[in-house]
Formats: structure tokens, sequence, C-alpha cells
């Protein structure tokens, strides 16, 4: 099994659920509050520990009582925390996250606080745990700079990178030429190519474009319908199991935590990509992101059942 290091972000997300979103200048009581951890690195990085990934996580907090979830969790689920970078003058982030009760849609406004800042110093401090892994997961929530580092050193030490592109933003062409898969949503596709994913002929449009960048392998997720893969000359869609959707907020860091296992594991991209469906399947059959991630054996007992 090779190595998987996640870099990313932590934040604490405070979630709520109500009858409905509220619109500008509306107040709506909620159903319920809870107080978890989260970021889309953070979330990846868990649901690749659970699924059972050999998993180094690294993120950078804040000296506060917030941070002091991030280590709660990564005690509990026995993730070595050297990976863990501190901020003397930045609060660890957070996200505002409201759920749609009736329809499990979502809306979340994320502050990177801590995450957002991490340092040339900090990079170098990471770069032997860069050169011992096999795949690097990392996706587009603390600040770019960072991130286009870490992504070139793990390409010149010949580390396989899967880049999520979440939230969306330009990706430069220098960083597209050192990822290995690329993992966007239909939404995120689009904004990146200009091409509406509304179509396989147009996936594997959009798909093109990110090859001719250098990017070796795509991957869109298509929420309910599952996922589009492209690699070399074969393409797919892949697709999503059926559950019982409860909040499907995380589904896409289950999604991506699983395909690092995954692939970590020497699965093939398709197969990797169904195993990847299954993770964000249990995922969003729970309230929560990082504490709604599968174990192992339940992703096994589901795909035993879905063969």
């Amino acid at each position: 099994m090779g190595h998987v290091l996640v870099f990313g972000s932590f934040v604490v997300d405070l979630m709520s659920r109500a009858p409905h979103l509220p619109v500008p200048g509306e107040t709506v009581k909620g159903s319920m509050f809870k107080l978890g951890p989260g970021g889309k690195g953070f979330n990846q990085g868990v649901a690749a520990k659970k699924s059972g990934a050999d998993m180094t996580m690294v993120t950078k907090i804040g000296r506060d009582t917030f941070g002091k979830v991030a280590l709660d969790v990564m005690h509990d689920l026995h993730i070595d925390t050297r990976g863990i970078f501190y901020s003397e003058d930045r609060e660890t982030g957070c996200a505002l996250i409201m759920v749609d009760e009736n329809t499990s849609q979502n809306a979340i406004l994320v502050v990177s606080g801590a995450c957002g800042t991490f340092t040339n110093d900090d990079i170098a401090a990471i770069e032997p745990m860069i050169a011992n892994a096999s795949i690097l997961l990392t996706q587009l929530e603390v600040n770019m700079d960072a991130t286009e580092a870490v992504v070139a050193m793990a390409h010149r030490y010949g580390v396989k990178t899967i880049l999520n592109t979440a939230p969306v933003q330009p990706v430069s062409d220098e960083m597209l030429q050192c990822v290995s898969m690329i993992t966007p949503n239909e939404v995120e596709a689009e904004i990146l190519t200009g091409i509406p994913i509304d179509s396989e002929t147009n996936a594997l449009r959009a798909a093109d474009y990110f090859f001719k960048k250098g990017v070796g392998k795509v991957i869109i997720t298509l929420g309910g319908r599952g996922v589009f893969v492209a690699a070399g000359s074969e393409h797919a869609i892949i697709p999503a199991f059926s559950v019982d959707v409860l909040d499907t907020t995380g589904a896409g860091d289950a999604f991506n935590g699983g395909l690092a296992t995954a692939l970590s594991e020497g699965k093939d991209i398709f197969k990797a990509c169904r195993f990847a469906n299954a993770v964000a399947a249990l995922s969003v059959t729970r309230i929560g992101t990082a504490l709604s991630m599968p174990t192992r054996k339940e992703i096994d007992e589901f795909l035993a059942i879905h063969r």
C-alpha cells in the first residue's frame, strides 16, 4: 500500500438545519445545530483514513478552542499530528453551513483563518513527508501559493497528485502540468474550461482541455448521476449508488478521500472511482462532514451488497 499525504484546510463546521434556506434579509428558525470538524482538506483526510489509507494530514490551525477540535478528532482516529502547523496570530478557520432539511441542499460560507496562512518555511518542513508519499491529495481552500509549491514539490519527487478544484478558482497552467489527476465537479469543470457538462460528449471535451494542459487523468463528479472518468483513450461514466440522501455536505470530500485510498491500494482508475462512489454514497446518508465518513468495514459491506 502506498502512503497518502493530504494537504489542505481545517475549519470547524457550524452546521444548522432548517425548513428552507434563508434569502437575504430573512431570518429562519432552525431545527438543529451541530459543531464539528471540517474543511475540505480535513474531510478528505478523514475519509481516506477511515476508508483504509495509510495517511498523513497536513493543515494549519490557531491556538484556540476550535484548533483543539482538530487535535481531538485526530487523536480519536489515530491520525499522526506531525503535519499540524500553528498560527500564532490567526484563528482556526470556520465554516457556516445551512442545510435545507427538505431538499438536503446547502449554502456554505468559509473563513479560512489559520489554514490560509501557510508559509514557505511550513512547506519546506513537509518536504520529507512529500518525498515519502506515493499520492498527494490537495484542494484549493488554503492559500494558493502554498498549494502551488506543494504540488510542484510532489511533481519533482514523482509523487502522483490528485487536485480537487474546490472551492473553484483559476488554476495556472504551470500547476496543471504537475497534476496527475484532477477531480472537479460539473460546475467547477464548466468554470475552468468554459464547457457546460451537459452530456458525455462535452465531458470528454472538458477532459481534453485538461489533457492539453498536461493533466494525466480527469474525473468529473456529476452528483447523483455518478462520475465521468477519462484516462488516455478510455472514458466512461461510473454510476452513483442509489441511497436515501440525508445531507449532501461533504460528499465530494468523501469521494476524493476514498479515491486516494483506492489508488494507494493499486486499484485502476475505474475501480477506484466505484470505491469512491461507495464512500460518497454512505457519507450522504448521515448528517455532517468529517464525522459522517464511513469506515472500511462499512464500505466493504456496502460494496458486497451492491455488486
